[in-house]
């Protein structure tokens, strides 16, 4: 990370050790094409540390495995991608030599792109071991929050302290900076804001680092295991444990099985045109703005629980405003829940509906359907790599 600023020989030995690891990483850059299983989709965010700068991969690795032995389901999302086999998701944000204001220059665009459901924010490391205006990293970590929560609302944004630094004088200057973060934490708290505090200082020490600054193998698994709590700890933030998807053919892969018309439209798989896999599910001959492709969900549902909804869409031609929404029938009566915001869908590429509400009702509910509609219009839509968590 060629940002240390440490002086002396020991400080070149640094960076030379830090250049040749992260030319020896076997998957690295931007990534591509995106990895998805339709989960609940992460965004790791912040600097070299969340990269995994040392030991490619970093606290992902672990955290990952974590949640699959669990049975979560979850899609780590970001423009960067690296990481070993055994990271079963190499998409992230890490920005290796990142100050906090570099990451809030860009991060409306990421977020926009990617529309996570849930952010790991771990930055400010970069702001002390360059000396960039230490006295102000507080303030811009807590504008970045705030540029995060607007673009993503919905999103629960974990905010860590940053871990140990092994010289003194960082070291020092890290505890004044993590001493600020649970009151801006709080802060955003107390104005309605989906954010919550994750003591990632106290889970390391120095001897958790290889180099001073990031953590060894054994460390990052520290970390990881910091952030798996947290996260099982804020229902909704990665699904539900040992639930997985409960749509079935959410990724279209078995044609239209499990999916039927929610009013009149005609549903039929398409090649060629997926957002991942091989196949999508395209809905024509609509005639009413609600109508679309739904699937039965009643026998799945539990009564005053909350749900993650992610759907990709797109549409044939032209553009059209979508949703995803529940129709839950109890006791006679049909009601509507909207599962995720409107959202302007182009014919060009792929767009996320995500968003999470509570599905709940008076009586015994007889049935519900998840459909995806249009506020107007009936122009034909493809869908692909649905879930309802």
């Amino acid at each position: 990370m060629q940002v240390l600023r440490h002086a002396g020989l020991q400080a070149l030995r640094v960076l030379v050790m830090l250049a040749l690891v992260v030319a020896g990483a076997t998957i690295t850059g931007p990534a591509a094409h995106a990895e998805s299983n339709g989960g609940v989709r992460v965004m790791p965010l912040g600097d070299s540390i969340t990269e995994g700068t040392q030991v490619p991969g970093g606290y992902r690795i672990g955290l990952w495995q974590r949640l699959a032995a669990a049975g979560y389901r979850n899609d780590f999302v970001g423009s960067q991608f690296n990481g070993p086999g055994a990271l079963g998701d190499h998409d992230h944000e890490g920005h290796p030599g990142w100050r906090i204001d570099q990451i809030d220059a860009s991060v409306t665009g990421w977020l926009n792109t990617t529309r996570p459901r849930t952010v790991l924010l771990h930055i400010g490391t970069n702001d002390i071991l360059q000396n960039y205006n230490v006295s102000g990293a507080p303030a811009r970590l807590s504008t970045l929050i705030d540029r995060i929560t607007a673009a993503a609302p919905e999103a629960d944004v974990f905010v860590a302290t940053i871990i140990p630094l092994a010289s003194a004088g960082q070291a020092a200057a890290a505890r004044t900076f993590n001493a600020a973060v649970p009151g801006i934490v709080q802060s955003k708290v107390n104005a309605g804001r989906r954010v919550h505090l994750v003591n990632m200082h106290a889970a390391l020490s120095t001897a958790d680092l290889i180099d001073g600054v990031h953590p060894t193998a054994g460390g990052y698994d520290k970390m990881a295991a910091t952030w798996y709590a947290a996260l099982r700890a804020v229902p909704g933030s990665i699904g539900n444990p040992g639930g997985g998807n409960l749509l079935a053919n959410g990724d279209m892969e078995n044609g239209t099985a499990d999916w039927t018309p929610f009013g009149s439209a005609t549903l039929s798989s398409v090649t060629g045109t997926a957002h991942g896999g091989s196949r999508s599910l395209l809905v024509a001959g609509r005639t009413a703005a609600w109508n679309g492709p739904g699937q039965a969900v009643a026998a799945k549902l539990t009564n005053g629980r909350s749900y993650t909804t992610a759907v990709w869409a797109r549409t044939q031609s032209g553009t059209a405003t979508v949703k995803t929404t529940l129709a839950l029938t109890a006791n006679g009566t049909t009601s509507y829940l909207r599962l995720t915001p409107d959202a302007a869908v182009t014919a060009t590429g792929w767009t996320l509906l995500t968003g999470t509400a509570t599905a709940s009702w008076a009586g015994t509910l007889s049935a519900a359907t998840l459909y995806v509609e249009t506020t107007s219009g009936t122009t034909p839509l493809l869908i692909d790599d649905a879930s309802l968590q």
